[in-house]
């Protein structure tokens, strides 16, 4: 459940929208961040009134893998995709996206709700540290390889396609 009522959203967009007041004044009123209340003008633009009301709960993977390929397709931020999509916060869609790069489209499929088994300290694995750099390098290279990966096999397809059609007409 949202921290604060549609009214209360409601109120601060209209603050800013209808009285000129800024983000910073309308969402100290309420007690909230600027950038939250940037957040709901920019629903409340795009879809009026409704855009307030938010959309929680659980989402399929069909619905998560749509959210970040039309993301990627349409070169939009987190933010943009999480306003367009009317969810919660931008952050569902940058853990998305980091499953969906790190782990491919099909691991956003699994339901990863719930605790974390805890383990004992003698069975808990030690996690080699590298360094940020490292690390950033490393991810960076194995989402390019993925959707290198990805051109590759829509290119196989069209070439078979195309041969197969070619083949036909003889």
């Amino acid at each position: 459940m949202s921290k604060y009522s549609y009214e209360e959203k409601l109120e601060a967009v209209l603050r800013v929208v209808k009285d000129g007041m800024g983000y910073g004044t309308s969402a100290k009123i309420l007690g909230t961040g600027a950038t939250q209340v940037r957040r709901w003008v920019k629903r409340y633009e795009m879809f009026g009134p409704e855009g307030l009301l938010l959309h929680n709960g659980s989402y399929t993977g069909e619905f998560k893998q749509h959210v970040i390929e039309y993301m990627h397709e349409h070169n939009l931020s987190a933010t943009e995709t999480d306003v367009l999509f009317k969810m919660p916060s931008e952050h569902q869609v940058i853990n998305w996206e980091r499953v969906y790069y790190e782990e491919g489209p099909e691991a956003l499929y699994i339901d990863r709700r719930g605790q974390k088994l805890k383990m004992s300290k003698e069975s808990k694995p030690r996690k080699k540290q590298l360094k940020p750099k490292v690390e950033e390098d490393l991810i960076k290279e194995v989402q390019r390889l993925r959707m290198e990966n990805e051109y590759l096999k829509k290119l196989n397809a069209l070439v078979q396609e195309r041969i197969k059609r070619e083949s036909g007409k003889e």
